[in-house]
């Protein structure tokens, strides 16, 4: 039986994925960019998000150079605000300590904001074809199967067990290939249900098949009830414009543009001392983040004249249509195109794209 890499590389020549938009002209630049954008979220999904990304931010400079809102406003929809936010932070870094060039060094790549240890090891093996073992999700999950690696992958000692299993199986050569490979086999084949372990170029010997524990391994996270946690988002509207506030650059949406949000409406409008003509509740918006569930009332309130709010936050009015660069959380962003293009609302005459 052929080794273990020699098996994932043959399989890769014939069916591995080349196509992918970051895999052209792979520079290091081109490759964090998609690792970052593909840290919790599909290929698919991020295929026309990297697309426009790169259009507009074309390398470090014009990334590190570009205004935050700009950034935001390009990654609004792709959700984990934190990770564009840090991308800027590390393009920083590197065009004002490294002159622009993206370091090829690993530890200078891991110190990088928002860069592990086994991202830096993607960009660094897949632009440059240095030798560095990965453990991305797929990874995890394809040598927990074929080394029968026991345990939650999230347990330090786990996560050792499969480092040690990643470094062992990585090869001198192809390490590109290889760990691409890695990727697209637990991505297409080595799946969390239902695994083609038929057509699996490894399944010879894998532990999980041979023991038909595929849906054991790897280990399941310990289970919690997801908290649920409610808010009022206030639609305010004057003149055919509404409200927005840029929302603090910690914490859930960091950085983005919202609506301000309170409990209690009435109670917040009354400390605000604001007079509201009307107030309509919009059909309420359920948000799922990866630690709790945020139950959102959105509520249309038409004002008689311009509030003078009593916090410190940077706000702007927007209108319908207008192309402005901000960058908005997929919930908020749908609250205004619904609220932008209901009859109801007047002369509503266009949508934010």
């Amino acid at each position: 039986m052929a080794s273990f890499p020699g098996r994932i590389l043959a399989w890769y020549d014939r069916h591995g994925r080349k196509d992918l938009p970051w895999q052209q002209n792979p520079t290091p630049y081109r490759v964090w960019v998609s690792e970052i954008m593909l840290q919790q979220t599909q290929v698919a999904t991020v295929i026309p998000y990297y697309e426009r990304f790169m259009q507009r931010f074309p390398d470090v400079r014009a990334l590190a150079d570009a205004a935050e809102d700009d950034v935001l406003h390009h990654w609004s929809g792709l959700g984990y605000y934190a990770r564009a936010r840090n991308l800027q932070k590390a393009a920083r870094i590197i065009r004002d300590e490294y002159a622009g060039e993206f370091p090829a060094e690993f530890e200078a790549v891991a110190s990088l904001p928002g860069i592990g240890r086994s991202t830096a090891g993607a960009i660094l093996s897949l632009a440059l074809n240095q030798r560095h073992a990965i453990l991305d999700g797929n990874v995890k999950r394809v040598l927990s199967r074929h080394a029968g690696i026991e345990g939650w992958p999230g347990t330090s000692s786990v996560e050792k067990a499969l480092w040690s299993c990643a470094e062992e199986r990585t090869p001198s050569r192809r390490v590109a290939n290889y760990n691409q490979a890695m990727m697209d086999l637990g991505a297409t084949l080595c799946t969390r249900t239902r695994p083609a372990c038929a057509i699996c170029p490894v399944a010879g010997d894998c532990v999980a098949r041979i023991e038909n524990r595929q849906h054991e391994l790897p280990g399941r996270k310990p289970r919690k009830e997801t908290p649920l946690r409610r808010t009022e988002m206030l639609l305010l509207e004057l003149n055919g414009a509404v409200l927005l506030e840029k929302r603090p650059p910690a914490g859930i949406w960091g950085g983005l543009w919202s609506f301000p949000e309170c409990d209690d409406h009435r109670e917040w409008l009354r400390e605000q001392g604001i007079e509201a003509l009307e107030v309509t509740a919009l059909p309420e918006v359920t948000h799922v983040f990866s630690h709790f569930r945020l139950d959102i009332r959105p509520l249309r309130v038409v004002l008689r004249k311009p509030p003078a709010l009593s916090n410190d936050r940077e706000t702007v009015w927007y209108h319908a249509g207008r192309e402005e660069a901000l960058g908005f959380a997929a919930p908020v962003k749908s609250i205004l195109e619904q609220h932008f293009s209901d009859p109801m609302n007047g002369e509503r005459d266009g949508t934010h794209g």
